[in-house]
């Protein structure tokens, strides 16, 4: 499972002209599973974000989890960061999971983010074509992998 975390001061997501998540300051993530990740990975995933630290404290240090500046977050499923791009010029998708098993993980790892985030937890609508929009802060931006219930 992958994660692109973006910190932010805003974010929202939009399907047919309409919002569907929609946050302040705080976290976008970008999740995308791949064929072998299981429930396991969304349990270590959302741990390891909720303590992630990376917002400023009053003496400017990176210091603060999203939980200490009371931040929200959105999530929006992305199958390609599984592309792979070592032959030829068009990605191949070979190594994300299939439609029905992401999407459950993705639920699954919101539910997850649940029980370990003070803010609201947005999202975007799983499939859709989405126009995603942010203005990132810093920039900051993270990836996270994890195989078999570990970061690596």
């Amino acid at each position: 499972m992958k994660a692109v975390i973006q910190r932010v001061t805003q974010a929202s997501v939009t399907v047919d002209n309409n919002i569907t998540g929609q946050i302040g300051h705080g976290f976008l993530i970008l999740l995308g599973a791949g064929s072998g990740d299981t429930e396991a990975d969304c349990e270590k995933l959302a741990e390891k974000i909720s303590k992630l630290r990376i917002f400023s404290d009053e003496n400017d240090k990176i210091n603060l989890s999203v939980n200490d500046i009371n931040g929200d977050i959105l999530v929006v499923s992305q199958f390609t960061l599984y592309a792979d791009c070592r032959k030829g010029n068009r990605p191949s998708f070979i190594n994300a999971c299939p439609p029905a098993k992401a999407e459950e993980l993705y639920e699954y790892f919101m539910k997850c983010l649940q029980g370990k985030i003070n803010g609201k937890i947005e999202h975007g609508v799983f499939g859709a074509d989405m126009k995603v929009s942010l203005l990132n802060d810093g920039p900051f931006t993270v990836v996270l992998n994890c195989e078999n219930g570990e970061i690596i």
